[in-house]
């Protein structure tokens, strides 16, 4: 596991060729939807602007509307010569309770939705962090309320695609280099009663990034035949505050790239023609490529050879059925 992780994390935070994808070439985004989960900070509010700048009209999705009304004003300073637009929706993924409103409001306002871009997660929070519904915080917030959220989602997906160019429209969904070296050997370690293991926050929060990946391919399987694409991404080792409960942090995180290189592996996932169904992508890697061969070789086995999809789908129905 050493040497694959060692050559994992050199491609994923050293040895990264330029992006491919930029505000500098994204196509004109005009009249085109997109939801970002997480967009008033970090990554996502990089990709925000970009998107916004290019034309398109961006729902900031989040559960605080006084950090998304800061943010969008930021935007709008930053990109004054935009030509999109910028929406708040309130969205709080470790909510399950809520979610069914927050994706109703959308479709109330909008017959389309071209890409879906699960960015909003947490990782490290304090030991004990529970969401509304008294699951582990990392994992509501991270897998089960993005699986619910987009489940509500599909039909509009589907519709958009039937009247796209083939690829067009997409879900993707936030993992982490972390599943390379903090994840238990096959990425998710489920109980007795089909449920995955609370170990500590950093494997549990590398659970959650394996379960991303999961969610992604299942998600593909579902909308495959419609031509929704479904992928998953590292966006990679940024200065950003994800790690805000990591002790320690700050002391390395200058050395880091700065946000916006996570928005181009964003980029290049959702918005990229090299993205297609056909080619069964299932992970990109920073700052914008097929990254499906790196996933650890457990991980993948588990993945092509056991259950686990299925399972790890099984466990967050059964998680959401109340509320979906």
């Amino acid at each position: 596991m050493g040497n694959t992780f060692s050559y994992a994390a050199w491609t994923q935070t050293f040895a990264i060729p330029a992006p491919a994808l930029t505000e500098k070439n994204l196509p004109d985004q005009s009249g085109k939807v997109h939801i970002v989960t997480g967009g008033y900070a970090g990554v996502g509010e990089q990709l925000v602007q970009i998107l916004y700048s290019n034309g398109a009209k961006v729902y900031v999705a989040g559960r605080s509307e006084s950090k998304a009304r800061t943010s969008i004003e930021r935007d709008k300073a930053a990109c004054s010569n935009a030509t999109g637009q910028i929406v708040f929706l309130k969205l709080d993924l470790a909510d399950l309770a809520s979610i069914k409103a927050s994706a109703e409001d959308f479709l109330a306002k909008e017959s389309r939705l071209d890409v879906l871009v699960n960015n909003a997660g947490v990782m490290f929070p304090p030991k004990g962090s529970k969401t509304a519904q008294d699951h582990d915080l990392q994992f509501g917030t991270n897998c089960l309320g993005p699986h619910l959220f987009t489940k509500y989602l599909h039909p509009i997906l589907k519709q958009t695609a039937a009247t796209s160019p083939p690829n067009a429209v997409r879900v993707i969904w936030a993992s982490s280099l972390g599943i390379q070296l903090l994840s238990p050997h096959g990425g998710i370690a489920f109980d007795a009663a089909g449920k995955m293991k609370d170990i500590d926050q950093r494997p549990n929060y590398s659970q959650t990034k394996v379960g991303n990946i999961l969610l992604a391919i299942k998600t593909q399987q579902l909308l495959r035949d419609a031509g929704v694409v479904s992928v998953s991404f590292n966006p990679g080792t940024l200065r950003t505050e994800l790690a805000r409960h990591t002790s320690g942090a700050g002391l390395v995180t200058w050395m880091l790239p700065p946000a916006i290189y996570g928005a181009y592996t964003e980029l290049w996932s959702g918005w990229s023609p090299d993205v297609t169904i056909e080619k069964g992508i299932t992970y990109i890697m920073p700052w914008g490529r097929d990254g499906t061969h790196i996933v650890r070789k457990d991980i993948r086995d588990a993945i092509d050879k056991t259950d686990m999809v299925e399972r790890f789908w099984k466990y967050c129905e059964e998680e959401t059925k109340p509320y979906a």
